[in-house]
């Protein structure tokens, strides 16, 4: 317990607090969007559509904001913030309680999205520069970890009611930003803010080969986690008609189950990667554990739903490794562009579900086509995309350097 002294200080814990918000907005518009977009008058496959539609404008959100928040971040500082996302968040998801209209809800879906975008990063930023350096992957961790409970209250919550449901979202929202307001800024940022210095500069990113490819690899390292979200679990019941579930499959329990494995997954990766003082180690560890997971869940058979539920669990806990990947993007660049990747790095990851699961439907017809068999090509089909992801994430991971106990008091040089 001496390893923790420190570490649970006001700004982990509001860290936390914001990415367990974050969390609960994600995943709750998952678990009530049938319910919510029948009550507005939609049926049948029109909900079906009309459900991706809405997803597609909370990612664009996340794009848009993971930019804008980031690029704030590193100009005006980590608090202002933290402040702008929660109200803006807040609002949104209030609003998003008296809908009536598809045109309505999708702006509220964007603006919501573009409100949270900025939550994890500026949070694991803050977190990073205010711990020592020994510290600081405990700090993310527990951000991450108690985050991801955030997940698991969405699915309880969706039993209330849609619209109480979207309320409770933004009540939360609002009493965090009072929780704020005790919060200081990270001293390491402080040294620089008034400096003549270039900060969040987002397209300097992409002006040095070197600075790019770095980017680059923070970005492929998290793509299996979003596969396993994107795909694996939120389409959860066509993989349980897949494997023969003896029963029937419940999306929201799918999705608490596996934010369970995956907040206990970020408990053991932080933990490895102190053992091993190593972040690299760790990932590599988890991504190899993570494809293991993917055979497990698409080749087992006639299996009960309980059975079914714990292998969403698994899915969960071997690719549980989202807080280190979101530190070792914090520990990448320097305090001028901090807030800027990582902030970025997590929303492009999210919004890289979209061409992972274009790319699943794609080739599952491409299968299908050639096999004759659906269930064979949903196997085929998943199995190649998540290798592809994996293959990327490692070779990211050997291409960026190792960044635990490393000195984040410097600024990148933007010529």
């Amino acid at each position: 317990m001496s390893k923790f002294k420190g570490v649970f200080s006001l700004i982990v814990i509001v860290a936390a607090l914001g990415y367990f918000v974050d969390l609960y907005d994600l995943v709750l518009f998952g678990v009530v969007r049938d319910e919510s977009l029948a009550a507005i008058g939609l049926k049948g496959q029109a909900i079906k559509d009309a459900g991706v539609s809405l997803l597609n404008y909370q990612m664009i959100g996340f794009l848009i904001g993971g930019i804008i928040w980031g690029i704030l971040g590193d100009m005006k500082g980590r608090l202002s913030v933290l402040f702008g996302t929660i109200i803006l968040y807040s609002a949104a998801n209030i609003a998003n309680g008296f809908v009536n209209d598809l045109t309505t809800y999708s702006v509220l879906r964007l603006i919501a999205g573009i409100g949270l975008a900025g939550e994890l990063g500026a949070g694991v930023t803050l977190v990073s520069e205010s711990l020592p350096q020994e510290k600081r992957g405990y700090g993310t961790m527990i951000v991450v970890v108690f985050g991801a409970l955030g997940a698991v209250l969405a699915a309880k919550v969706g039993d209330i009611g849609w619209r109480n449901a979207y309320f409770v979202g933004g009540g939360l929202g609002f009493i965090l930003l009072l929780l704020r307001i005790g919060t200081h800024e990270s001293h390491i940022y402080a040294s620089i803010k008034h400096a003549e210095i270039k900060k969040g500069a987002f397209l300097h990113l992409f002006t040095s080969r070197k600075r790019f490819i770095k980017y680059l690899s923070c970005i492929l390292i998290g793509l299996p986690v979003w596969f396993t979200i994107g795909v694996l679990i939120f389409s959860a019941k066509e993989f349980a008609a897949l494997v023969h579930v003896s029963g029937p499959v419940v999306t929201g329990k799918c999705i608490m189950y596996s934010y369970f494995g995956l907040a206990a997954g970020d408990l053991m990766c932080g933990l490895l990667s102190q053992v091993l003082r190593s972040r690299k180690k760790a990932i590599v560890i988890f991504l190899t554990t993570s494809m293991m997971s993917f055979a497990w869940y698409l080749f087992v058979r006639e299996v009960t739903v309980s059975y079914f539920y714990f292998l969403c669990f698994i899915l969960g806990a071997f690719t549980g490794y989202w807080a280190i990947f979101v530190t070792i993007a914090s520990e990448q660049f320097g305090t001028n562009l901090r807030a800027t990747v990582t902030t970025t790095v997590p929303n492009f990851v999210r919004g890289a579900t979209v061409p992972i699961t274009l790319s699943y439907v794609a080739l599952r017809k491409f299968f299908e086509n050639e096999t004759g068999s659906l269930n064979t090509a949903v196997m085929y089909a998943a199995m190649t995309v998540g290798t592809v992801c994996i293959l990327l994430a490692l070779t990211a991971v050997l291409t960026i350097k190792e960044s635990f106990s490393k000195d984040l008091d410097y600024v990148e040089e933007l010529n």
